[in-house]
Parts: structure tokens; sequence; C-alpha cells
């Protein structure tokens, strides 16, 4: 049996209050997912079926226009969340450090099957010099006629170190 959210926030030594604190919000996980072909990491990549439609079409205009989008991380479950958070607190990390880079389980929106973290070539996963490439500037342009977002830009309110690779579709 998995274990549930408040599970893996008391395991992880995550209060609730602190979410509060911080405007976190809680994220149901998607019930229906769908393939978008493989991530950076070679493993398959899914997507609710609507933002899965968008991936696509985005990342097909952006090659026509000649910029490669790589897909490096798509929905998540809690519990691999969870996993992202104990493996920084394995290396040492306070998990207040933790949680400026990762979500907690429960508040991060891969579970919603619609966030996705973009690459590009010559620039590695999850780097915030994604912001200086030819990727990241096409995004910034043209992201939003795919209905995605960048949800964590500089200084955002939710207390995240800047991800200029992680967008959302609404």
């Amino acid at each position: 049996m998995r274990p549930s959210v408040d599970q893996l926030l008391q395991e992880l030594g995550i209060e609730r209050a602190a979410l509060r604190r911080r405007g976190l919000h809680r994220y149901r996980e998607a019930s229906r997912l769908v393939p978008v072909g493989l991530g950076t990491d070679g493993r398959d990549k899914l997507l609710t079926p609507q933002a899965a439609q968008a991936w696509l079409s985005m990342r097909d205009a952006a090659a026509r226009s000649g910029v490669s989008l790589l897909l490096v991380s798509a929905f998540r479950s809690a519990e691999y969340q969870a996993s992202l958070l104990r493996a920084r607190l394995a290396k040492g990390e306070t998990i207040e450090v933790a949680l400026t880079i990762n979500a907690p389980p429960g508040y991060s929106e891969h579970h919603t099957g619609r966030a996705i973290d973009i690459g590009t070539p010559g620039c590695g996963g999850l780097d915030e010099a994604f912001e200086n490439t030819a990727a990241y500037a096409w995004l910034e342009r043209e992201a939003s006629s795919f209905g995605f977002t960048m949800s964590y830009p500089r200084d955002n309110p939710q207390g995240y170190r800047y991800e200029p690779w992680h967008w959302c579709h609404s």
C-alpha cells in the first residue's frame, strides 16, 4: 500500500504550517496519463491528454523554428517526489534547503500531469543557464500560445529557486 501524502510529509519532517506560510498548494495526482515519448533520462514520460497534445505541438513548432526542446521531466507521483527529497537529505541538506529546490510530496505541479521540465542540447537539464538559450527565448515568446507558463520566476512567492526550465499547462 502506498503511503499517504500526510505520511510522507511526516516521514520527511515537513510541517503543514510551514507549507501554508509559503502559500503552497496541494495538488491531486493525475488519474489519466498518456505517454509523450522518452525524456532525456531515456524513460517514457507521461502527461495528461491535454498537456500531452500541447507539449507535442509546442515541441514540433519549436523544431520548425530551428529550436530543439527536450523533455527532462513530466508527471511525478508523490512517492517519487518524496524520493527526491530523501536523496537530498541523505547528502546532508536540511529539509529547509531541500524545499527551495524540490516541492514537498503532494505539493508539486508535476503531480498534476501538466508540468514539464524542458532542456535543450548543450545545456544540462535543470540548469539556470537554460535562460540563456534559444530554447528559453523561444518559450518566452511562444509557450503561452500553447497554454504553458513558467511557474517559478525569480523571487517567486512560493520560495523556490528560479526555474526557467519548469513550465505548466493551464
